[in-house]
């Protein structure tokens, strides 16, 4: 006779209440036991004394004759330290249904994308950043060459006196084509010295 260490269930309607009890495998849920072994009352709260009560040698007892605990039963007695703990493994239970699967892959899909973009956008102010260093120094070279030569036209002394030559020679070319009949004079150049 295979022997089984089970709840029964007892109570009203919507208020349940278990007995542990050793009963032939064959007989119903609720029928017949060989031994009640404790009770369990899942509407106290979890942490009360009398939410579960068991006889652990009668369980023990029944355990050495063969009987096998059904899977809440080994959970209380895994809490009760008779038996050691179980390695449980439902993958499935705790995986999201289809939509929600696919709610959760769009809404990765779309934060990758995201983050995509913010990382090109940094990539390309990284870049504008370099070009701004890189084109600092050129512009600061060109702005230096332009006021080299503007300094320069300034700074020789007889590029003065060039220009100075060309002013006063443009002069009198200006008046002589306003007047026909004046002459024109070619002034001495002043010496240096």
């Amino acid at each position: 006779m295979a022997m089984k260490i089970r709840l029964a269930r007892a109570g009203t309607k919507k208020r349940p209440f278990y007995r542990i009890v050793a009963a032939d495998s064959r007989m119903p849920r609720d029928g017949r036991f060989i031994e009640k072994l404790g009770t369990y009352n899942p509407l106290l709260p979890k942490d009360s004394a009398e939410r579960v009560k068991m006889s652990l040698e009668r369980i023990k007892y029944w355990m050495d004759q063969g009987a096998m605990p059904t899977d809440r039963v080994s959970r209380f007695l895994e809490a009760a330290g008779v038996l050691d703990k179980k390695e449980r493994s439902n993958p499935k239970k705790a995986l999201p249904r289809k939509k929600a699967q696919e709610r959760a892959e769009a809404a990765a899909a779309s934060e990758a994308k995201d983050a995509a973009e913010s990382q090109d956008a940094q990539h390309e102010d990284a870049k504008a950043e370099e070009a701004k260093v890189d084109e600092a120094p050129k512009a600061n070279s060109e702005e230096a060459a332009t006021e080299d030569s503007e300094d320069g036209a300034q700074a020789g002394p007889e590029e003065t006196h060039d220009a100075a030559m060309t002013e006063v020679n443009d002069g009198p070319k200006a008046e002589s084509t306003d007047t026909e009949s004046a002459e024109t004079e070619v002034p001495e150049e002043p010496k240096a010295g």
